[in-house]
């Protein structure tokens, strides 16, 4: 078990910026304008597909709360309940890749993260990548091929370790992964989970989204 002891503001900063997830608009969902008139054909690499679909349900405007284990103290997780998550499809970028904004805070901090998510037809891949204001490195994940349905989408993903893990893994590479998991047009959830060195993976966070009605 890793002690609390071992986590600084630094740990503060990488955990609020890998934890969280896609949110979005207050009306009905929403598909992306350069192909809501169907799907790639065989052969055409470059129009939205059904695997851009899949995301549709995640566009909206969204309450969220966390629940972070990993910054809790004597096993009790911290939970924010005030996190507000924007997610819409990019017109300019033909619709093949959503924008996440999320604000809120988490044990105390202020917090704003942007997250872009697509699907690469070449590579039958989900590709998802986040920004925050407060981690100093972009966290990149990528799906394995041929992975997604229409009620789960998990993405794996690395990230260096700056010591929130404790001194035994400072500057190691530590697996992650994120599963999205839509439960309806209006409710979904994403898990965070580490895998550190030595270690079983093991969630760290779980942020559900309710859709905003007003």
């Amino acid at each position: 078990m890793i002690r609390n002891r071992y986590l600084s503001a630094a740990a503060l900063a990488v955990v609020i910026g890998l934890a969280g997830a896609l949110g979005a608009s207050a009306a009905p969902v929403h598909t992306a304008p350069a192909a809501s008139a169907g799907s790639a054909s065989p052969g055409d690499n470059l129009t939205p597909g059904p695997h851009h679909r899949l995301l549709d349900p995640l566009v909206g405007n969204w309450k969220a709360t966390k629940v972070n284990y990993l910054l809790g103290k004597d096993g009790e997780p911290v939970v924010s309940h005030d996190i507000a998550v924007r997610v819409h499809w990019i017109k300019k970028t033909g619709g093949r890749f959503l924008e996440e904004q999320t604000q809120g805070t988490l044990a105390g901090h202020p917090y704003y993260r942007l997250g872009i998510m697509g699907y690469s037809n070449i590579d039958r891949r989900y590709e998802w990548t986040t920004f925050d204001s407060v981690t100093p490195t972009a966290m990149t994940y990528r799906g394995a091929p041929d992975s997604g349905s229409p009620s789960e989408i998990s993405i794996p993903g690395e990230f260096t370790d700056p010591g929130i893990l404790g001194p035994a893994y400072l500057g190691k590479t530590i697996p992650m992964r994120t599963v999205f998991r839509i439960d309806s047009p209006d409710r979904h959830t994403a898990d965070l989970y580490f895998t550190p060195p030595g270690q079983q993976e093991r969630l760290v966070d779980h942020v559900t989204y309710t859709r905003k009605t007003d």
